[in-house]
């Protein structure tokens, strides 16, 4: 049953990259795409926050945990979300989640220079492999693509990878204490904030968000809760129940769901190339996780 929660929420969570694609065949932008998207979102994180019951011992919010997982919110669901957005105008579903998936050999870096944690080398290893399937998936969308700016997609969307892991890093000492509703509650409703601001000083308006096609809409609702709301808590779920390094190797199932849509419903390319480093890539992630086990 826990296997199925992971593998649930990992297909849910692929499902951002089709109908981020998807949305931008509509005329919008990737901030006012995003915003849209955080609007939708921040209603239903409130009342999840509202109506949750609260354990026995649950401890208070301090004024510096309110401004630690507001700075990870920054991190984890802002810079994280406007970078992927941006990346995906220039890069295919497929090569995003495959660049994305590589969140854990960035941890690994991190947690040796600021946690000092050894990197063994069987990880250095996978870290290796790991990013011989990136550049495989990468020439795998040059070989069928004319498009000039897909190196400044791969680059934004690996700058996601990265500040997604900077989160992961920072919060793992806090979640324990603050609990995973509660920490990722209001990281996504800062997060939200954070999104606004940056859209309206960008010039946009809250009217401006309302003009677009119906389309787009039915997109953001969709992005929101059955990409976003809904595989938070189902991945949270099954990393309690199994634990992070099992729920990784099954979230490997991600990147191949979203090269499959891609290709079946974006009518993106599927070649041996992007399928060979696509598994190099997971095979890189089962060994971290294999080891960190």
């Amino acid at each position: 049953m826990a296997s199925m929660i992971i593998i649930i929420g990992a297909i849910l969570f692929s499902t951002k990259a089709i109908l981020v694609k998807l949305a931008y065949r509509h005329d919008i932008d990737h901030l006012s795409l995003l915003a849209i998207r955080m609007l939708i979102a921040f209603p239903i994180y409130a009342a999840i926050l509202s109506l949750r019951k609260k354990p026995d011992g649950e401890v208070s919010l301090r004024g510096k945990d309110v401004f630690h997982i507001a700075m990870f919110g920054i991190l984890g669901y802002y810079l994280a979300s406007y970078f992927d957005f941006k990346g995906l105008q220039f890069i295919s579903a497929g090569l995003e989640r495959v660049i994305l998936f590589l969140y854990p050999t960035i941890v690994l870096f991190l947690s040796a220079i600021f946690l000092k944690k050894k990197i063994y080398k069987v990880q250095i290893l996978a870290i290796v492999v790991s990013y011989i399937g990136v550049t495989m998936a990468y020439m795998g969308d040059i070989s069928w693509t004319d498009n000039p700016d897909i190196h400044r997609g791969v680059l934004y969307v690996f700058i996601a990878a990265i500040t997604y892991a900077c989160y992961l890093v920072g919060s793992g000492w806090l979640l324990p204490r603050i609990g995973t509703i509660r920490f990722t509650g209001i990281a996504m409703l800062c997060a939200s904030g954070y999104v606004l601001i940056h859209y309206l000083f960008a010039g946009g308006s809250i009217m401006g968000l309302l003009s677009y096609e119906k389309e787009i809409y039915f997109y953001g609702v969709a992005m929101a809760i059955a990409a976003t709301v809904i595989p938070s808590f189902l991945v949270s779920e099954g990393i309690r129940r199994i634990g992070a390094n099992n729920a990784a190797i099954i979230g490997g199932i991600g990147p191949i769901s979203t090269i499959v849509m891609g290709y079946y419903i974006l009518g993106e390319s599927f070649t041996l190339l992007q399928l060979g480093g696509t598994i190099l890539v997971i095979l890189g992630i089962l060994i971290i996780s294999l080891k960190g086990k």
